[in-house]
């Protein structure tokens, strides 16, 4: 049973430990000379991949970029971690800030029929913009099940056995391959790549294709109007009782 094989979505994303910075123009937020690293939904997802490789289930693992010539470090990480080879869509740094998850869907969706891959795995969102919607468009566009919020993957012969998190508990779903798979936080904890795998990871091949090669019109219907810091938050009051507390709520309205 050793026949499947992955598609890993991997984002290169503003490092979560960054203080994000909005541009002056409220364009956008500063991207220069910021520290960039994976998403964290992203390694859980090749790391899934992986471990699902080790225990003889899938056969290669491919991990996928869009976006510019920097992308190409995140999928150097995703090999370092035991992914296979990789892709990289090149889309020029301008052009990618406008990528909305539609856009990366008809990629991925064509990727996935172009490699002739079983299971498609991303993080079930990423940290830049939050969208939570790239796997789901995915799964609809090639017209397979989806299981989203992973935190339990078992293969079982032709079917995938997961375990979701959702507002009132778990949730236990069968899908039959070929599928999506989208992860969260506790489906397991994503290994350090080592310096050898580091190493061994150069070597490792990375096809660059353009959108274009794929048949996919990456253009947007949906403009950023402005990108604005949220508001700053005033300081609270202390109250020595009750009525003190009943008459600042009327004060300010909230009673």
């Amino acid at each position: 049973m050793a026949e499947l094989r992955a598609l890993v979505a991997v984002k290169r994303v503003i490092d979560f430990a960054v203080k994000i910075r909005v541009k002056p123009d409220k364009t956008g937020v500063v991207t220069d000379g910021v520290k960039h690293s994976m998403n964290p939904f992203c390694e859980i997802a090749v790391e899934e991949a992986v471990r699902l490789k080790e225990k003889k289930l899938v056969k290669e693992v491919v991990a996928v970029s869009c976006g510019p010539t920097q992308c190409q470090e995140t999928i150097r990480t995703a090999l370092a971690m035991g992914a296979d080879r990789g892709i990289h869509v090149e889309v020029p740094a301008a052009e990618a800030d406008r990528l909305g998850p539609l856009q990366v869907a008809r990629v991925l969706a064509k990727l996935a029929e172009k490699e002739k891959v079983d299971l498609v795995l991303l993080g079930k969102q990423a940290i830049d913009d939050d969208c939570n919607q790239t796997g789901q468009m995915t799964a609809g566009l090639l017209d397979w099940p989806q299981g989203t919020f992973a935190s339990q993957l078992t293969v079982e012969g032709d079917k995938l056995k997961v375990e979701r998190e959702i507002d009132g508990g778990l949730e236990t779903l069968r899908l039959k391959l070929p599928a999506v798979v989208t992860t969260d936080l506790r489906l397991n904890e994503p290994r350090y790549a080592t310096l050898p795998n580091i190493m061994k990871a150069k070597k490792k091949k990375i096809e660059v294709i353009k959108a274009g090669d794929l048949g996919v019109d990456l253009t947007s219907k949906i403009s950023v109007v402005s990108v604005e810091d949220p508001p700053q938050r005033t300081a609270g009051v202390k109250v020595e009782t009750t009525e003190d507390l009943v008459a600042k709520l009327k004060e300010i309205g909230r009673i």
